[in-house]
């Protein structure tokens, strides 16, 4: 277990000082707002599709990571997010956030208290209302086809109808950087019509995301001395500086900062809430949310993705599973005499791990550490980490890679320590073939011949394809006396071509992951044919699999 001290230069200082939770610190809600529009701006993504049982799960996760506000969609707008805002006054309890629903400010030439839309909000009955209103003179006379003057009375009218039906309203001023380089005289009007009519917040948006953080930086800290409005900002990411926009838009003054969780949104994304979040709190010793939550960010990060089906980014920021990862030899030699050597900050700071990657940049440290992480203390064993290192390497050179299959390494590990290959059953052969027939789908069917418990079983099973076919023959063939290999599932299958010069006669890399409902594991395997391949990695997943759910070997 490494022991950690953080060392995070204050800002305005060359002096190390402690983290925010060491000095105990609480958080101010309205201090600072940290506002989630994963629900809404995030659900934009491009195949992304959220239910409202989707929208419901997310709004529990951020409550539990402390948000201040979750937007949880358009009602009237979306009929989704009428349903979302209606389930969650009875199904949603939240404890840290406050749920505010978005819309527009009324059409031109009308009335707020007549607009459908606009009644939509009230209807919601949510403590606030996030409005978005233009603040670019050619947004106004192009997209909403109407005057500047008339804008400017449709962001007073909606505000002031909103604030007298009691609701509390942020407005999101779309376009506003860009509007404020063409005429900032205008765009200044804007917030100052919308704070006069009762807004809390004028949120300054980069909504073709084209800004960089020295502009917003002077325009933030511009419009602050022009209006004295609390302002907040909500980034995009095409330039890839969503996190950097924000962070300098909080270093000019503004102090609510809109975000998604891993940053998901249309086009590049939003800014990622987590890692702004992580970046002030660890770096700017700025508590924004509960004592200790932060903590939550990468449990918070990888349930987001389950609910929205989108595989995790692994070199995410803080939370990715690569983000603490050492493969080079070196760092791993540096590593074991001192995390602090290759690492910003102590990943545990954000429910993050260290993990020791294992290639053929490997070395003897790289090894141990690894090693140590799997439970083996092989300090004392240098003949025995020095063998290990060299199989890997050699292993590598015919195109194994373990860095993305630790389970297969974990087998080669305990090979060489327990001086055996783990097995719970021998295998003797297989064998697969697939027929096809015009007009209907192709179908495989596989059989098994193996030893296990003291028995010889010869088994057939049949799939939609070779690997299932062999797949569901194995399980059969050992099924009833592993019944834990029912846990075992197959959620994913990769496949690599190692050598495309060799055309269909290349050496094929398989990568297959498993999981048992609870965690996820990664085997290789490395055959001229891709049968041949995919049969070793799931050999050693289901291997892997029985190993962890401690299963009985019988002999």
């Amino acid at each position: 277990m490494w022991r950690w001290i953080l060392r995070t230069p204050q800002r305005g200082s060359g002096k190390n000082v402690t983290s925010t939770e060491e000095q105990g610190q609480t958080v101010d809600v309205e201090r600072f707002h940290v506002y989630d529009t994963t629900l809404r701006d995030g659900a934009q993504q491009e195949g992304l599709s959220l239910s409202v049982q989707d929208k419901l799960a997310i709004s529990r996760h951020l409550d539990e990571l402390g948000v201040g506000f979750i937007e949880g969609g358009w009602p009237g707008a979306v009929p989704k997010d009428t349903e979302f805002f209606r389930r969650a006054r009875t199904d949603l309890k939240l404890e840290n956030a406050t749920l505010a629903a978005f819309g527009a400010t009324r059409k031109a030439h009308g009335n707020a208290a007549d607009d459908e839309l606009v009644r939509a909000l009230v209807d919601a009955e949510t403590p606030v209302v996030t409005l978005v209103a233009k603040s670019h003179v050619g947004h106004v006379e192009r997209a909403l086809r109407t005057t500047p003057a008339e804008n400017l009375e449709m962001i007073r009218d909606t505000v002031s109808f909103l604030v007298g039906e009691g609701r509390r309203v942020f407005v999101d001023a779309e376009h506003f950087f860009d509007g404020y380089r063409l005429t900032p005289e205008y765009s200044l009007e804007m917030v100052r019509t919308a704070v006069d009519a009762g807004a809390d917040v004028v949120v300054l948006c980069d909504t073709n995301g084209g800004m960089l953080p020295d502009d917003v930086r002077e325009i933030v800290g511009a419009v602050t001395d022009a209006t004295g409005a609390r302002l907040g900002i909500h980034a995009h990411n095409d330039t890839g500086c969503a996190v950097a926009n924000s962070l300098s838009a909080i270093d000019a003054g503004a102090t609510h900062m809109q975000g998604t969780i891993n940053g998901t949104g249309e086009r590049t994304g939003n800014a990622d809430l987590l890692t702004v979040v992580a970046n002030l709190e660890l770096k700017r010793q700025r508590q924004v949310l509960p004592h200790g939550a932060v903590r939550e960010s990468t449990r918070i990060a990888h349930a987001v993705s389950e609910l929205t089906n989108i595989v995790p980014y692994s070199r995410q920021p803080y939370v990715g599973s690569s983000a603490f990862a050492h493969k080079a030899g070196l760092h791993a030699s540096a590593i074991k005499v001192d995390p602090d050597l290759y690492q910003h900050t102590d990943p545990a700071l954000v429910g993050n791990d260290m993990r020791m990657l294992v290639s053929d940049m490997a070395g003897r440290a790289s090894v141990e550490l690894k090693g140590r992480e799997l439970g083996f203390d092989l300090s004392d064993s240098r003949e025995l980490v020095g063998r290990i290192t060299q199989r890997v390497k050699e292993m590598e050179a015919t195109g194994y890679t373990f860095e993305a299959a630790d389970a297969s390494f974990e087998l080669l590990l305990r090979e060489e320590v327990e001086g055996e290959r783990t097995s719970f059953f021998e295998v003797e052969a297989w064998r697969v073939i697939t027929e096809s027939h015009p007009g209907n789908d192709a179908s495989s069917e596989a059989t098994v011949k193996l030893r296990a418990g003291g028995e010889r079983a010869v088994v057939t099973g049949e799939g939609n394809g070779p690997v299932n076919a062999l797949d569901h023959a194995l399980r059969a063939a050992i099924g009833t006396l592993y019944p834990e290999i029912a846990k075992i599932e197959l959620i994913d299958f990769r496949v690599r071509i190692l050598d495309a010069s060799h055309g269909t006669d290349a050496v094929t890399r398989v990568l297959v992951e498993m999981t048992d409902g609870e965690s996820s594991w990664e085997t290789v395997g490395i055959g001229a044919n891709i049968i041949e391949a995919s049969w070793e990695a799931l050999v050693d997943g289901v291997t892997y699999g029985l190993l962890r759910q401690d299963a009985e070997r019988v002999s």
